[in-house]
């Protein structure tokens, strides 16, 4: 895919796409804007003290949600959770549906009111998602800042002296994810169709990516080398997550020719394109999302009064919430995860296509393979084999803060591998792609729609 700009100069001539351009920036802006609203009852001097001794790093726990959330985590903000409990929500009923063979029904009967039903119990499911979220960060930061500085960030338990304000901070952290939400959802209908909560992730990424080159060039003897290292791994990574997420294999089909009065047309070759990387990003999201689990519930036992037991689930958070840049297990651990969970999420998402059933409605057949459910094992065959690679590289691109971490010790720059200042970590660098990509591709099916035939996108 080749791009152009002789397409740039009609995105404003078109008052449509000019609306809608100017929609999604507002509202990202206000978005932006809310993610500085300060949770209520945080200490903020503890907190500032906690974030200079914490460790940073794109795969523990408050690196991930950091990274969905734009910074906000670390910041203690209202919309500390961003969209991440809508985006697990979802993931969660996509797992149910096959499963529950009601479910899968009603999918297939009337799939409009299937998505309806789906999109709204995705909401449903969100809030006490989102709840839980904002108890376990409370419980992680609160842990963690005990172990650091012998102090609570926030004063946090439903006890007779605590349990007003826990309620309203976590009555306010829960609406500030519904909010963000709610943003998403009107950049959907109002601006960039269809890009919502992405571009809401995208700018929470991008939005990190000057305060960690400022980080990067602080330190005036190894600035340089940074800089050039970081560019070096960034245009490399860019360039392996184009050519991974582009890739297709096309199956041939044959589709039935096409009665014309008293003649029949001849039957019509064509491909049936099957993806590299079907699953995207998520992977990488709801492995983390697992592996952050023990973290979250080890943090309700680190201050048991038995030492032993407070002792033990202080080593379960630190393993779990990946704080070691030395954490060969968690990482290791990681990458399993990633990639078996790939290999799932492909088969959920491609059995739901039902490609064999389909293909069969319209006459159309794979040559050499009975229509069909033959059609379909063929397929799911075809799509796991072509999955292995995509699923190796989610791995890897998991685990790269780790191994450049790994790069940089070896040049004996240790302190620029436990400082986090790579401009944006190897799994936003995929979402960043991912929705850049996906944008270009809304924006061009746009300027087709209102007749503009020298489109952003040259394939």
């Amino acid at each position: 895919m080749k791009t152009t700009f002789s397409g740039w100069r009609y995105l404003w001539k078109s008052e449509d796409i000019r609306r809608k351009l100017i929609i999604t920036f507002i509202i990202l802006s206000i978005y932006r804007l809310a993610a500085n609203v300060p949770a209520p009852g945080v200490n903020f001097e503890i907190l500032a003290a906690f974030r200079e001794s914490a460790a940073g790093g794109g795969g523990n726990f408050l690196g991930f949600l950091d990274l969905l959330s734009g910074g906000t985590v670390s910041r203690f903000s209202l919309l500390s959770m961003g969209v991440y409990p809508y985006i697990t929500a979802q993931i969660i009923l996509q797992l149910l549906i096959p499963i529950i063979p009601a479910l899968q029904r009603k999918m297939q009967e009337d799939p409009r009111e299937g998505r309806r039903w789906q999109e709204r119990w995705t909401y449903y499911l969100a809030v006490p998602m989102a709840a839980l979220s904002a108890i376990g960060q409370i419980n992680i930061f609160n842990s963690l800042s005990m172990q650091a500085l012998g102090q609570f960030i926030l004063p946090f338990g439903f006890k007779a002296e605590t349990w007003l304000p826990s309620l309203t901070v976590l009555l306010a952290m829960t609406a500030g994810t519904m909010f963000a939400i709610w943003l998403g959802e009107l950049i959907s209908e109002y601006g960039i169709r269809g890009q919502g909560l992405s571009l809401v992730i995208f700018s929470g990424i991008v939005a990190q990516m000057p305060v960690n080159l400022a980080r990067l060039l602080a330190d005036e003897q190894t600035r340089w080398f940074m800089l050039i290292f970081t560019v070096i791994v960034i245009v490399l990574t860019v360039f392996a997550i184009v050519f991974v997420q582009q890739g297709r294999r096309n199956v041939p089909v044959m589709y039935p020719g096409r009665r014309m009065g008293n003649r029949m047309s001849m039957p019509v070759k064509g491909t049936l394109p099957l993806m590299v990387n079907l699953s995207g990003m998520i992977p990488l999201i709801f492995a983390s999302a697992i592996l952050q689990f023990p973290a979250i519930l080890a943090s309700y036992f680190t201050n048991n009064d038995n030492a032993a037991v407070a002792r033990f689930f202080n080593e379960v958070q630190n393993f779990f919430g990946g704080t070691g840049t030395n954490n060969w297990g968690y990482w290791t651990l990681y990458f399993f995860m990633v990639v078996i969970f790939t290999f799932f999420y492909t088969s959920v998402l491609f059995d739901q296509q039902n490609y064999g059933e389909n293909l069969k409605k319209v006459g159309a057949t794979v040559p050499g393979v009975h229509a069909g459910a033959a059609t379909q094992k063929y397929l799911s065959a075809v799509q796991r084999r072509i999955t292995l690679p995509g699923a190796l590289f989610l791995g890897f691109v998991a685990i790269m803060p780790f191994l450049l971490g790994l790069i940089l010790r070896a040049f004996n720059l240790s302190a620029a591998s436990q400082t986090g200042i790579f401009l944006v970590s190897s799994s936003g660098l995929l979402i960043v792609v991912g929705v850049v990509r996906d944008t270009f591709m809304n924006i061009d099916a746009e300027l087709k729609l209102h007749g503009y035939q020298d489109s952003l996108l040259v394939r």
